[in-house]
């Protein structure tokens, strides 16, 4: 069966029709050509599909793009504002917390939820927020530089 759904993707509304069965990642890959969450588990155990949805990081590999109706969902391409790139891009790119990079769209939308609700987080609190998001290659000692660079760069910003 398929519903139509209303969601507003990175600040721009949306109606589609949808399966019920329908994942939001398959959605935003497939339909909305949003391709920088990845499908890597299936499962909802590595973190690589993480978007934000109503703020908050959401799995799209587990979540049914119905139950976002109404929703705002924001994707790595959103991130960026007018050709720039986002605080945690330029971080992730300047402090090399990105290695492959499969992880890191991810990886950036669970540290932009975290320094929404916690402009100045501790290692601790880094690392809780991005303990669903999982990487191969760094270690996450270069991940957690390059998210405590972007809340410096964002606090010295706004003062």
């Amino acid at each position: 069966m398929k519903r139509i759904v209303s969601l507003n993707i990175n600040g721009i509304p949306k109606q589609d029709a949808v399966a019920d069965t329908s994942l939001l990642i398959d959605h935003l890959r497939d339909a909305h050509q949003l391709t920088g969450a990845k499908r890597g588990c299936d499962g909802g155990e590595c973190g690589a599909c993480t978007v934000l949805v109503d703020g908050r990081p959401r799995l799209a590999c587990i979540t049914l793009t119905a139950s976002c109706d109404g929703a705002k969902v924001e994707t790595i391409e959103g991130q960026a504002t007018n050709g720039h790139l986002s605080a945690l891009q330029r971080a992730f790119h300047e402090h090399l917390g990105a290695q492959c990079g499969f992880c890191t769209p991810g990886m950036i939308m669970a540290a932009t939820s975290l320094l929404r609700d916690t402009p100045d987080p501790d290692d601790g609190q880094i690392k809780q927020a991005l303990g669903g998001n999982l990487c191969r290659c760094t270690g996450y000692v270069k991940i957690i530089r390059s998210v405590r660079a972007a809340a410096q760069a964002t606090r010295e910003a706004t003062t």
